[in-house]
């Protein structure tokens, strides 16, 4: 179960346990939905629709939570009904309404704001009152950049450094500078950032909304009326630092960007407070990860420890490889400290198949 949230933020130095299924142990699931739920190019990944379903019959809520501004929630929300995951609007929390919050609570009502972002942003913005407009010309009382897609134009990346310029407040959704795709990794709105950042000389930063930012969690929870709320993603350094920021548990699955080497490496803001291969993680507890007298760590059929610069790993036939890097995570990061863990896994991880 969840530790005091002051402890979670300093004391992550193995995965923790719990000794119930996650979706009981927590009433909101606060969702990634990029290599969590679905695939870049749209498709569900395994096990993730009977995963929730399951999760939802049981009494959790389920959010969905995604720095990507271009999309408005109705868009979303049909997306994932249309893979068989039923949501509402409602269920939608985007880094557009967490920036359009922070803007409003800074501007009055009816006040401009410069969009250069897609359609969600524009939503969000109108929303809380604000008047989306185009031009630097437009009189705008603060600038907003969200993602708009691959199709933006230059000149709206102009009009932004304009108004910036000027002196001009300037809001972005989130700095994720890459976004997945059909076709690969292109260029995010913290990409489109640091061009506005560039034509204007480097000398004002942007405020930001999105993940890890704690406005996009404040967003969240206001939206979902969430008590004990568990965010569920597979970026170590949008959805778990995030997580961490807000002082609330978190849960990585490896089914999108993260890989168990990277885990294994990484510094306390990025450690998870739980570890599953896929959202079927959601149904299941999680076993404890057990310090032992001689230094090592276990967690089911398997003790991890630490041997010169090198992580070690033995364990039993037929052992549950996840418990495998939960040791593996005990062992790394007590290790590491408050650092990043640079020990040689590659021995370790390959006793796993991985």
């Amino acid at each position: 179960m969840a530790r005091d949230g002051q402890e979670r933020r300093t004391e992550r130095s193995r995965p923790g346990g719990s000794a119930v299924a996650l979706s009981a142990a927590y009433d909101t699931a606060l969702l990634d939905l990029d290599g969590v739920v679905y695939f870049a190019g749209g498709a569900a990944i395994p096990y993730a629709v009977e995963a929730l379903g399951a999760a939802r019959d049981g009494g959790m809520r389920l959010a969905y939570v995604t720095n990507n501004a271009l999309r408005t929630p109705d868009a979303v929300a049909a997306h994932l009904t249309e893979l068989g995951v039923p949501a509402a609007p409602g269920d939608v929390v985007t880094s557009a309404q967490a920036v359009a919050r922070l803007i409003a609570e800074d501007v009055p009502e009816g006040s401009r704001v410069l969009v250069v972002g897609g359609e969600g942003l524009r939503v969000a913005l109108r929303e809380r009152g604000l008047v989306p407009v185009e031009s630097a010309d437009d009189g705008p009382v603060a600038v907003v950049q969200g993602y708009g897609g691959p199709d933006m134009a230059w000149g709206r990346f102009a009009e932004a450094a304009y108004a910036v310029g000027r002196g001009v407040p300037w809001y972005a959704s989130n700095t994720d500078l890459t976004i997945p795709g059909a076709r690969g990794i292109g260029p995010g709105n913290g990409a489109a950032v640091e061009v506005v950042r560039i034509a204007t000389g480097g000398r004002v930063e942007p405020r930001v909304a999105g993940k890890p930012q704690p406005p996009m969690h404040r967003e969240t929870v206001l939206r979902t009326g969430a008590e004990r709320p568990l965010v569920v993603g597979d970026r170590l350094d949008t959805d778990i630092e995030g997580a961490f920021n807000g002082g609330v548990d978190s849960l990585l699955v490896l089914t999108g960007v993260t890989d168990v080497a990277t885990l294994l490496a990484a510094v306390p803001e990025h450690r998870p407070t739980y570890v599953a291969a896929d959202l079927r993680g959601l149904l299941a507890g999680q076993p404890e990860v057990e310090e032992d007298g001689d230094g090592g760590f276990r967690c089911g059929g398997w003790r991890a420890s630490v041997s010169g610069d090198a992580l070690v790993l033995d364990g039993v036939a037929g052992a549950d490889v996840l418990d495998g890097v939960r040791a593996l995570c005990g062992a790394a990061w007590t290790w590491a400290g408050s650092g990043s863990c640079g020990l040689d896994a590659g021995k370790a991880l390959a006793r796993l198949g991985l």
